[in-house]
This record gives C-alpha cells, structure tokens and sequence, in this order.
C-alpha cells in the first residue's frame, strides 16, 4: 500500500516511519528537521505550500495519508500567533483533506484528547461534551470539523498523551521525567492532571492496522485503557526501572499561573477495541519502552 505520512520527523512520525515501511511503500514529509526521514523516501515539504503538496499527490499518489504535521505542543501554540497555528492546524489540513478527496485516498487525522471537557471524572467517550481551552485544542477540533465537511473516507484520532522515548531531535515530557529520574534530579509532575498514557510503540502499531481496515467516516478514542495522574505515571516508571520515587515533585495545575486547567481528559477506549485493536496494560507498555531503549 502507498502511505503519505506528513510530520515523518516528528515524536510520533518517525515512529510511523519505522513501523508502516515493514509492509508498505511510504512517502515521508518533513519541513524543517529531518530526523530519521533520511533513511526512508521522503520530501522536505511545507504542508501549507499547497502547490507543493498537490506536487506530492500526483507524482506518489497515495491509497492512505496519515497527518500528524502541524503544531503539536499546547504551550508552544500559546505562544504562536494564532493565526499562524490556524494556517498549518486548521487551513492546511482543510486543503489535505480535499487532496485526499481528489485523488481518492483515506486520511488518517491524529487529533488530540484535550478537544474534550477536562472538568469530569474522565473516561470520557466519542461523544462526551468538547470544550478545548487552548489554541492547539481549538485548532485540532476545528480541523476535525473541516475533514468531516469535506469528504467521508477518514478516521479521526483523538490521541492521548503519547509516552516513550523520542527519536533524534524530538522529545516529550515522558523523556525529560525519564532523564530527571535517572539523573537523581525531581521532576515536577502534576497529581491533578489525568489522562490515558499510551506508548509509541502501541500508537504506531495500530496505526498500521488502521491502514488496512475499511472503517471510515468515523472518530475514535486513541489511548491508553488505564486513567493515572502524571505522579502515578512518573510513580510507576520508577518501580518498573527502579528509580527513587520519593524524587518525585508533587504539583499542581494551579502552581503554574496560565496553564490550561484540564483536569481530567482520560479516555474510553471501548469504541477503538470493539473493531479489534488491543493496547498494552500500562506497565507493560512502560517494560516495552525501556527494553526497546537499550
């Protein structure tokens, strides 16, 4: 099958680029670093270079587009323009959507699980209440109504936070927790924030389920299946690599003044194992990881 991944470089991309080459020909794309994008057919392409992007259809024309590319941190969008956050998150994914249209291909979207009401007690489900209160939210629901307006052939993913280790140039909080730890320094991490972690490893695999699947015009909780606090995570990295727990910071929401309070965006993930996929159990992800480090 022909994959077209946009942001190949990025935490969860070059992911993708390791695991849909094992069955698939792919076409990465890149804007800036080039992470492992050079050791795969790729482009250094900007997705909001739409002439340059319809280039890219019709020369691989490809049967799946899977689209992480745009603005990804929540802190970073808050510092952007808005307007640029809109151009690449919103416009752009617009404009991808009617190039999948036209030439006929399915469009994997990785959202984000934070378009959610943060204010409940979590497990929330596809049609729980939508409240995003930061730009990067408010840009990925925006672009998820753009999709569903354009066409059908799409699966949208409401991506939890993502843990593992990151490749070349990309990081995440995961990582940096990892290092503290190791380091014998402390982490500061939230005890009132709860989401459903889910590996890299486990989010690229499916993905490449995903491709071979019929399921379209359809919006799918992508995470973890266990609810924990950032502390219970960072808590229980520590007992599957025998870190010192009591290095850990505990912290609020509140302690950091402009932080978007979300509280609670844990997801249930029935929808996503009634067609079949299967996440790991979280401290076996976490094993996964740290095996696949060393």
């Amino acid at each position: 099958m022909k994959i077209l991944i946009t942001g190949g470089s990025g935490f969860l991309g070059q992911y993708l680029n390791i695991e849909l080459i094992k069955r698939n020909e792919i076409l990465t794309l890149y804007k800036s670093n080039i992470g492992n994008c050079d050791k795969f057919k790729s482009s250094k392409t900007d997705i909001t270079d739409y002439p340059a992007m319809e280039n890219v259809f019709k020369d691989f024309y490809p049967e799946v587009v899977i689209h992480t590319a745009g603005f990804t941190r929540p802190e970073a969008c808050h510092e952007e323009n808005k307007k640029e956050v809109y151009k690449t998150n919103v416009e752009a994914t617009r404009v991808l959507s009617q190039f999948c249209e036209r030439y006929k291909a399915k469009l994997i979207y990785t959202s984000t699980d934070l378009v959610y009401d943060g204010n409940g007690e979590g497990m929330l489900k596809e049609n729980s209440k939508l409240n995003p209160v930061s730009i990067y939210a408010e840009s990925k629901l925006k672009a998820e109504k753009e999709i569903a307006e354009t066409f059908d052939n799409y699966i949208i993913l409401r991506t939890s936070l993502l843990i593992g280790f990151g490749l070349n140039h990309s990081r995440n909080n995961f990582q940096l927790m990892y290092d503290k730890l190791k380091a014998g320094e402390s982490p500061k991490l939230f005890s009132d924030q709860y989401r459903t972690p889910f590996s890299l490893l486990d989010a690229s695999d499916i993905i490449s389920q995903l491709v071979k699947s019929d399921l379209k015009e359809i919006i799918l909780n992508f995470g973890g299946s266990e609810r924990v606090s950032r502390v219970e995570l960072g808590e229980l990295l520590c007992k599957i690599a025998g870190f010192d727990k009591g290095l850990i910071e505990k912290i609020k929401i509140s302690d950091i003044p402009g932080f978007p309070a979300v509280k609670d965006v844990s997801l249930n993930t029935e929808k996503l194992r009634s067609f079949g996929f299967k996440q790991k159990p979280l401290e076996k992800a976490i094993e996964e990881i740290l095996i696949n480090e060393k």
